[in-house]
């Protein structure tokens, strides 16, 4: 008893001394009980299984942990870096911003930064969870903890250890994973009040019976001191955090950041999911979708010149022309123009080769050509606007040459994510856009969403996601991050896409996919939901079994081996239970 109870009676002493009743308080009076009745085999056997289930608690909470502890290993402790002419190895915590940092094939890279020289492609699986390795090169941003493949990179460090994508995720994880979710306190407080109940209720079943009906006192102070055991909060307490700290380190293993067990809780109960479109469901990036020259005209040539007039433009839409042109090998770099000048809300124009060339909106055309567009080509510019696409025209004064069509095409993986969402029975699916109707309706109905909202100020998005939670309670919006702060803050789970190349989704999100990527989403919401229904499973057979082992004091059944069974075997099953949490893979 000695050996195996000793930290468990002095805090329990503590305690009673104080006043404050936990289970370690009810464990200290049960077992000094059993001594005072001559029990003291039972007694040693209370301590030591205690003390066992007490172990399994720890090594299942570190198990659970065990994924950011791996986390924490994953970034060099020190890097190659080159100051001046000479290349030397330095501590991470030496490391200065600005240093340049040679990372060679097959090494881990050590710090955050910009790659300054070399192609490479990168696996930053422990940071967002993608599985296959990103191609980097000059001006692309590179995560401590991340592989170096196969290239030799050089990279300018941009910011200090503390500050690095890892170091804020672990401390992010960790933040979150001691943070108290809603069932968590529930649990906590039931216990508060719990506990002395128990032990008015064991003073009951030892004193009243001898007291009243003449029953032996041995007998029953023994049905008493069981009654504590059995009483004891154990399994109810660990039920909670066990699962919660096991989904958020889950969660973190495959590139979803989760920043606390209550907006686990609350993911697990969304009804309804607003996204953001540009970005979130589009890759936020324009690009040509049609190119569709006269018959009579040189395609190459007339791309060629639009690119080369687009070079001096400050249009958006400017660098999906030009990047088209890089694709078809039109040498638009060679190309001269000449009075270049931009016509105000319509287009542009220039000169090239003693000809006037002019790219813009149809309605410039319009009013350049004598006759107007031709019918034919009204119709093709409605069928592509219809679409959702921006429409551009190029030619002269005296024809059109050639459409160009752009537009910001979708994610792969959006449709899928959305079915995938609606076959998980998440009632709404929602984009918010301030994009145009048109525009609006093309990409909503190509990715499936259950409702469409354009024309939207980021005033209006936070009004609408006000207006949906008072419908269905819990809301989740997936934004950038940026410009959705509002919408993200006032949703009940605010969802940031690519969390680990901006701050600012780290700070402001409930929940960052790490990765941009949609399809990370599916798997959030099976996590949570998972960890939800765990939760429930832990407290109510926590209770249930404490039930039905104080109703066997009744006909006098309750020993204490029976007792501490019932204790420790309840915890060891919720805690195993919790455990399950770890087998969830993103498929």
């Amino acid at each position: 008893m000695v050996i195996g109870g000793y930290r468990l009676f002095t805090t329990g002493l503590k305690n009673l001394i104080r006043l404050q009743f936990d289970m370690k308080t009810l464990m200290t009076i049960a077992v000094i009980g059993a001594a005072f009745i001559g029990e003291w085999g039972e007694g040693a056997t209370v301590v030591i299984l205690f003390a066992i289930s007490e172990a399994l608690e720890t090594y299942s909470m570190d198990k659970a942990r065990q994924s950011i502890r791996s986390l924490m290993d994953i970034a060099p402790k020190e890097a190659l870096i080159r100051r001046g002419n000479q290349e030397m190895m330095v501590e991470v915590d030496d490391i200065q911003l600005g240093d340049i940092m040679i990372v060679k094939p097959g090494q881990k890279i050590a710090m955050d930064g910009i790659v300054v020289k070399g192609v490479s492609s990168v696996n930053q699986a422990a940071i967002t969870g993608e599985s296959v390795p990103v191609a980097k090169t000059a001006e692309d941003e590179v995560f401590a903890g991340t592989l170096n493949e196969e290239g030799l990179l050089e990279v300018k460090v941009t910011k200090h250890v503390d500050d690095t994508t890892i170091a804020k995720i672990i401390h992010l994880v960790e933040e979150a994973q001691a943070e108290r979710a809603p069932s968590q306190a529930f649990v906590d407080k039931f216990a508060k009040y719990y506990t002395p109940l128990i032990m008015l209720i064991a003073l009951g079943v030892a004193v009243v019976p001898p007291l009243f009906f003449g029953a032996d006192w041995d007998t029953w102070i023994y049905q008493g001191l069981a009654a504590l055991v059995v009483g004891c909060p154990c399994a109810l307490v660990i039920s909670t955090p066990v699962a919660i700290v096991t989904a958020i380190g889950n969660a973190a293993k495959n590139g979803v950041l989760i920043k606390g067990g209550i907006h686990l809780e609350e993911m697990g109960a969304i009804k309804a999911i607003a996204f953001d479109k540009t970005g979130t469901l589009t890759k936020g990036i324009p690009m040509v979708t049609d190119y569709l020259p006269q018959s009579h005209a040189n395609s190459n040539e007339l791309l060629s010149i639009a690119a080369a007039l687009e070079k001096g433009s400050q249009h958006p839409l400017a660098s999906a022309i030009m990047k088209k042109a890089e694709e078809e090998n039109a040498a638009y770099q060679d190309i001269s123009i000449e009075e270049f000048s931009s016509i105000t809300g319509k287009g542009i124009k220039g000169i090239f080769q003693n000809q006037m060339y002019y790219v813009g909106s149809p309605n410039l055309f319009e009013e350049l050509l004598s006759n107007g567009i031709p019918s034919e080509l009204k119709a093709t510019i409605a069928r592509l606007q219809k679409q959702g696409k921006t429409v551009m025209a190029a030619g002269t004064s005296k024809e059109v040459l050639g459409l160009i069509a752009v537009a910001d095409v979708l994610r792969e993986n959006s449709k899928n994510v959305i079915g995938n969402l609606h076959s998980m029975g998440i009632q709404k699916t929602i984009m918010l856009t301030g994009d145009n109707e048109g525009t609006a309706n093309a990409i909503g109905e190509q990715v499936g969403v259950s409702d469409i909202k354009a024309e939207l100020l980021p005033q209006d998005k936070l009004r609408y996601i006000k207006d949906l939670r008072k419908k269905y309670d819990r809301v989740a919006m997936v934004g950038d991050g940026v410009n959705d702060a509002p919408a993200l803050a006032a949703s009940a789970v605010g969802i940031a896409m690519g969390g680990a190349g901006t701050d600012t989704a780290l700070e402001t999100a409930d929940i960052a996919l790490m990765a941009d990527d949609l399809g990370k989403l599916p798997f959030t919401v099976k996590l949570s939901r998972k960890a939800l229904s765990i939760i429930k499973q832990n407290i109510t057979f926590s209770l249930g079994i404490k039930l039905v082992a104080l109703l066997l004091v009744i006909p006098g059944w309750l020993t204490l081996w029976i007792a501490i069974f019932a204790d420790m075997g309840a915890t060891l099953i919720v805690t195993l239970n919790g455990l399950r949490l770890l087998r969830i893979k993103d498929k």
